[in-house]
């Protein structure tokens, strides 16, 4: 659990340093979620599932790490699970559910 409150000020830090003024900071109600996914190896599939689930529209983050096998996503509002598991198949990987 510790990485996913490091996650989450890692995410609001980057938003919201600086000017106040900055319009969408991640402090507006958004979502983390942390999820297992198996088959990831290196940097490449870090890459590529992270890359598949940014695309997911209110996606703010992704941060996927391939020793652990969890996934830490932070959006705008509760992703579609099914949504997700689609983008991790595209990247050619498997969702297994929620870490």
């Amino acid at each position: 659990m510790t990485s996913d409150t490091q996650a989450q000020t890692q995410t609001s830090g980057s938003c919201c340093s600086g000017s106040a003024s900055s319009g969408g900071c991640a402090d507006t109600g958004a979502v983390t979620t942390v999820y297992a996914v198996t088959g990831m190896t290196c940097g490449h599939c870090e890459g590529a599932v992270s890359e598949e689930i940014s695309a997911l529209p209110g996606v703010s983050s992704v941060k996927a790490e391939a020793a652990t096998g969890k996934v830490t996503v932070t959006s705008a509002a509760p992703l579609d699970e099914e949504a997700v598991r689609a983008a991790v198949d595209e990247a050619g990987y498997e969702l297994t559910g929620r870490a």
